[in-house]
């Protein structure tokens, strides 16, 4: 099993945005309106640059970047976030049933590892990909397939849980089954994906274990 991180493990979401908020407010820059719906599953700096627009330089790339996810971690320690409903349930039969688990995510490394300390056991998931670990964000299949070449798992083995086309899409060139949580987006913006549920409380072991057998369409 791969999970993606932000809504699917954890409602993130208001935090992340908010963290953008604050960081346009430091730099007294603009954000478009609909500029957090359309940067899921992208990288800060693929943001800053391509979507946003604020700056080519690189070291300003990487300074706006970090400082982003340094505001994001603060309102995490100040106001705490929520595990998406059926989380820890899932997490724990998958782990009382000893099958392998990987976090494969877009995000930075401290952000995951600050959460999972106050929330989760670290030891549930032997492998962490992050933005850090993979060069090329989501729709490319590279965070999913450093995930399943870490857990020892070949591709066509391996199930994903995500939240946004671009990472369904990823999961599909990764030659991957991917199940879809209606938490970020509607059903119908997540119809390439081989399940959809609403999240994760309509999950467990057995209907993952169906749907890993079905063969590909």
């Amino acid at each position: 099993m791969i999970f993606d991180w932000d809504g699917v493990i954890v409602e993130s979401s208001d935090a992340h945005q908010k963290s953008w908020e604050l960081l346009a407010a430091e730099e007294g820059r603009s954000l478009p309106p609909d500029h957090f719906q359309q940067g899921f599953g992208m990288k800060n700096p693929e943001i800053i640059r391509d979507l946003l627009k604020w700056t080519d330089n690189a070291i300003d790339i990487e300074r706006l970047s970090r400082r982003k996810e340094e505001l994001y971690r603060r309102i995490i320690r100040e106001q705490g976030l929520r595990l998406v409903p059926g989380a820890v349930h899932l997490l724990a039969e998958l782990q009382a049933k000893s099958v392998p688990m990987a976090i494969a995510s877009s995000t930075e490394r401290k952000n995951i590892t600050l959460i999972m300390r106050l929330y989760l056991p670290r030891i549930w998931f032997p492998v962490l990909v992050t933005a850090e670990d993979v060069k090329r964000s989501k729709p490319e299949p590279d965070v999913f397939l450093t995930a399943s070449h870490r857990l020892g798992v070949p591709p066509e083995s391996c199930v994903v849980v995500e939240d946004a086309p671009a990472g369904i899409a990823a999961a599909r060139r990764a030659g991957m089954k991917a199940v879809a949580v209606a938490t970020t987006r509607p059903a119908e913006m997540l119809a390439d994906a081989d399940m959809i549920v609403p999240d994760l409380t309509a999950l467990d072991t057995q209907v993952l274990a169906r749907l890993a057998s079905r063969a590909h369409p």
